[in-house]
């Protein structure tokens, strides 16, 4: 599968909302946080690690865990000092992260 996952094959991770597993392939992971980082956050905002904490908690209880993989996947990004959060692609401060090598 690829990072464009349809919507029925993204349904098979949740129930009732929740998210229930996490795929352990790294492209159906990768087209699962993909949906998570699109669905959860806007392009334009910056978000607090609590606000991101709030958002992920909408959809699953490990929100440490999943935080680290959007970061890890270079869907969220965060400022060096770990104050700030955006969505990848959009603007950012001269503070943000640069992608790890």
């Amino acid at each position: 599968m690829s990072a464009n996952e349809t919507p029925t094959a993204l349904a098979a991770f949740f129930t009732d909302g929740r998210l229930t597993s996490i795929p352990r392939k790294p492209a159906r992971r990768t087209a699962l946080l993909d949906h998570l980082a699109q669905s959860l956050f806007e392009p334009d905002r910056s978000y607090s690690e609590r606000e991101v904490n709030e958002a992920l908690l909408t959809v699953h209880t490990d929100t440490s865990m999943l935080r680290r993989y959007l970061i890890e996947a270079q869907l969220l990004t965060r400022t060096r000092d770990g104050s700030s959060y955006r969505r990848a692609g959009a603007p950012a401060g001269p503070a943000a992260q640069p992608p790890a090598a």
